[in-house]
């Protein structure tokens, strides 16, 4: 497999985020500090209610897709407002946040034990997906989904609060790029024939070889290495496309994860996301044209082109607690409300379970057997 890039003309160039005078989030009726509202998309007050709309251009505008072998001469640290990264000694976090911002907790693992570090630059994001879904509602799914888990165990399911959860934007990669695949293979069509015994079926093998295009759109990579991608998956798709351009008032009140999947090692990570996915087309494409019934020995050489990439900020709702001295985590989305997470097993709940399952198909066992 092969990579070519080539700078596209029509690859749009990163704009460096304007950087305010002076940060000023304060409420004009109470003085207190706004924070990003999903409910109305604008900055509201928790103290006295205040709202305010974040101010748009006249037509709101969405990251821009970056060229991506431009990207070393393009990094962009500008966050548009004063940033601190600080880190979890008991899990190894790093998050970003406002420079004035007290963090006191790690949204992550729930730990008091964070520090700031200090000189540290971080790639500042081109889009935000902002939360659509508060804190509240939330809590109410994440509810309703522990709430069917029969077999977690009724403390386990006390420990866990709703209320607890913290909205945090995870970083994300997305790559755009066309695709040009060469490929050889092998595709069978089965018959029936008759022998002596019976029938069996027999299948016809033939070769077929050509070339495949795609345009990827939004292949999505995860910046992050902290969470299981079982449970990322769970909390899948996010509406990347539903972007808008970053703006510091999008994040205002939330933690942002600082990256630790890199631009470059993310695009490996899209290539064999992208190739499973080609795989899987080509396939489909050889059965469908040749109706066939199977595909083997399917060889395949791709090239990239056109290659762009977007860093964007994808919002998540996280809560954990501690059950039994194993912490356990949940998100939701905080586009789509959808939850994901691991429970303790309750095995008690488990065997009375399997006994009460046993129980009836030995019940309906003697029942089908009983002999009037």
């Amino acid at each position: 497999m092969s990579d070519t890039w080539t700078t596209s003309s029509e690859a749009m160039e990163p704009e460096m985020v304007k950087t305010k005078e002076e940060t000023d989030r304060k409420c004009p009726d109470c003085g207190g500090t706004m924070d990003f509202d999903p409910g109305t998309g604008g900055l509201a007050c928790p103290y006295c209610g205040h709202t305010e709309q974040i101010v748009e251009e006249q037509q709101e505008r969405s990251a821009k897709e970056l060229d991506f072998s431009q990207a070393e001469q393009t990094g962009n640290c500008n966050w548009g407002v004063q940033k601190k990264v600080v880190i979890c000694k008991s899990c190894g976090a790093e998050s970003v946040y406002d420079a004035l911002e007290i963090a006191s907790e790690c949204p992550y693992c729930g730990s008091n034990q964070v520090m700031e570090e200090k000189g540290k630059d971080t790639l500042a994001p081109g889009g935000v997906c902002p939360f659509s879904i508060d804190k509240k509602q939330a809590g109410i799914r994440f509810k309703t989904w522990l709430k069917h888990k029969w077999f977690c165990p009724r403390e386990a399911k006390e420990m866990a609060k709703p209320e607890a959860f913290q909205g945090v934007y995870l970083p994300a990669w997305t790559f755009d790029s066309q695709t040009s695949s060469s490929y050889r293979a092998d595709y069978g069509i089965n018959r029936t024939i008759k022998t002596k015994e019976g029938t069996r079926i027999q299948t016809d093998w033939h070769h077929t070889s050509g070339t495949y295009r795609e345009l990827i759109d939004d292949q999505l990579v995860f910046g992050s290495q902290r969470y299981d991608p079982a449970l990322l998956s769970q909390i899948q798709p996010f509406d990347t496309a539903h972007n808008v351009e970053y703006k510091p008032e999008y994040v205002a009140g939330f933690a942002a994860e600082r990256y630790s999947v890199g631009l470059k090692d993310a695009w490996e990570r899209a290539k064999e996301a992208i190739s499973l996915r080609l795989r899987r087309n080509v396939e489909s494409k050889i059965i469908r044209e040749k109706q066939a019934d199977q595909v083997a020995q399917l060889r395949m050489q791709t090239e990239f082109s056109q290659i762009t990439y977007k860093y964007l900020l994808l919002p998540v709702w996280i809560s954990s607690f501690t059950y039994q001295g194993k912490v356990y985590q949940f998100m939701v989305n905080g586009q789509t409300g959808q939850v994901g997470g691991r429970t303790p097993i309750s095995w008690v709940k488990v065997g009375l379970t399997v006994l009460a399952v046993a129980l009836f198909l030995a019940l309906i066992y003697c029942l089908n057997n009983y002999v009037f």
